[in-house]
């Protein structure tokens, strides 16, 4: 466990005379073909950079493993490429490693991507969801056991305040993207057609297995959250068609021009207002 000041237990000796950078983006499922076009300054294999032994992210598709520290016009980036989840027995400190490290280089802002199953009806493959809020139904948190006061304020834990600037570029780009809740569970088995109508009960828009373990510890240690996810499929009960992690991989295929142009383009807004 880390405090606030404190550095991750395990980290590669290469990163410790890399200049801070400014910010992270956390690559899930869809999203890794992101980094194919930066200018990589060193990358590490996650097995170099974190001790925890259960690690098993290899076996995980669509998560390459690797750490880049790269650069994006001006701006310094951290990049995991690929996450941990709790469906591979870590705890939710654990799957959180990737937002300490971050901390720990010097990042003040951290961007969450991740493939999302769509609850609103409104949210077909293919579309793009800013995270909102969120509803943790994975049964863990990453703050158990810290100090300081874990007890933190969770309102207003995702920054949206570039929404508006960013939906009307999208539409103008022919990109959908809309602005909602995630609620996150543990997987690895797909929900119940009944459990996803109890979530859209409980306010969900969408439904994933990752994002808010770092979502919370990035908070706790002081960094400004950014949540964006690409809806792969509809949620369980929604479609005649069987859930697949091949579905979801083929559909962050296709949409790879789309999710770069955004993600290119959210940055540009929130650097700014920087």
């Amino acid at each position: 466990m880390v405090g606030p000041s404190a550095k991750p237990a395990a980290w590669h000796p290469r990163l410790a005379g890399v200049a801070p950078c400014e910010t992270a983006i956390i690559l899930g499922s869809g999203w890794s073909s992101w980094a194919e076009n930066l200018v990589i300054e060193c990358s590490l294999d996650y097995s170099e950079v974190f001790r925890t032994q259960e690690n098993s992210i290899a076996n995980v598709p669509g998560h390459a493993g690797k750490l880049h520290v790269a650069t994006w016009g001006e701006c310094r980036l951290l990049v995991f490429q690929g996450r941990f989840h709790l469906y591979q027995g870590l705890t939710a400190a654990q799957v959180s490693q990737t937002a300490q490290l971050a901390h720990a280089m010097g990042t003040q802002r951290l961007v969450l991507t991740n493939a999302v199953g769509g609850i609103a009806p409104e949210l077909m493959a293919g579309s793009f969801v800013i995270i909102k809020d969120h509803l943790n139904f994975q049964g863990d948190n990453p703050l158990r056991g810290l100090s300081p006061s874990p007890f933190i304020d969770l309102c207003n834990l995702y920054c949206t305040d570039f929404y508006p600037d960013l939906k009307i570029w999208a539409d103008q780009q022919g990109i959908a993207l809309h602005r909602g809740v995630l609620a996150a569970v543990v997987g690895p088995s797909y929900e119940t057609p009944a459990e996803i109508r109890a979530l859209e009960r409980l306010g969900a828009d969408v439904v994933s297995m990752s994002m808010v373990p770092e979502a919370i510890m990035a908070r706790y240690l002081g960094l400004e959250v950014v949540g964006l996810s690409l809806v792969t499929n509809p949620a369980a009960g929604l479609s005649t068609d069987p859930l697949q992690h091949q579905e979801v991989l083929q559909c962050g295929q296709d949409a790879q021009a789309h999710s770069s142009l955004l993600l290119d383009q959210l940055l540009s807004y929130w650097t700014a207002a920087h």
